[in-house]
Formats: structure tokens, sequence, C-alpha cells
């Protein structure tokens, strides 16, 4: 089976879209929760949905910039997001007391689920062939190809 290129092609425009507005929600609900929000005593879970919220921006960069720093960059940030959300997903089940309600709690159950779809999703993208062609190009590096037909 095939996978259409226009389908790839969408796939890098919705997470695009999807980041920043991910990212605006995370950092709202982090500077409501330690600045505005009155009985605030555990400054851990909106501190970590804070940090998602810069990586969510940051990972955004990868959908947007064509270049291989951006490509890089961008792996590894959803490679700590997908771990983050998997760490602090589980231990939010097995320990609900010791995280609290982050954006990553429940594995982003407030979120649709989306801080645990998007980084697979993303990273799915990225190393898909066409695209890490689209980011190495004209940079002198050699990306290498398995081969093989899909």
């Amino acid at each position: 089976m095939r996978i259409s290129p226009t389908l790839v092609r969408s796939i890098g425009q919705i997470l695009a879209v999807s980041y920043p507005v991910l990212a605006l929600s995370a950092g709202a609900r982090s500077v409501y929760q330690l600045f505005f929000k009155p009985g605030v005593t555990d400054y851990f879970p909106p501190a970590l949905s804070g940090v998602a919220a810069g990586l969510y921006l940051l990972a955004t960069l990868g959908f947007v910039v064509r270049r291989p720093w951006t490509w890089w960059l961008t792996v590894l940030i959803l490679g700590l997001e997908t771990a983050g959300v998997l760490v602090v997903g589980t231990l939010s089940i097995l320990e609900p007391g010791v995280i609290g309600r982050t954006v990553w709690h429940d594995y982003g159950i407030d979120y649709g689920f989306l801080p645990l779809i998007q980084p697979i999703l993303g990273l799915v993208w990225l190393f898909w062939p066409e695209n890490r062609r689209a980011f190495f190009q004209g940079s002198g590096l050699r990306v290498v190809d398995s081969g093989k037909k899909v």
C-alpha cells in the first residue's frame, strides 16, 4: 500500500497549526495557575505545563522551517515530549497525588490526548524519507535511504 504524498504533506501542515494552538493553551493554563489562581500550593504541575508549552513552540519550528538544524532540534524535542507524556501520564495514573494536573497527566486527557498523539505523528512525519530529504536538501549532508519501495 502506498501512502499519498498529499496525506503526508497534510499531516505536516496540521501539526504546524496544532502545535502553536496547544502551546497557547498549555501556556495560558500555566500562567493562570502560577500567577492568578488562588490557593495554589504546588507549583510543579503548572511549571511543567509551562515547560510543555515551550517545547510545543520549539517543535513548531520543525514543521515550518526546513533546515537540518530544525530537523535535529525537532526530533530531540518530540522525543523528550513523548518520554515526558509517557512518564507523567503513567505516574499520574499509578500515583495521582504525585504529579497533579498538568498538560501531560493521564496522557493528555484534558487535551483530547493530543500531547500523546502529536509527537508520535510528528516523529513519523519527520522520518518520512521525502521529508528528511527536504530538510537536508542543499546542505551537503547526505540522507541515507533504505531504498525499499513502500
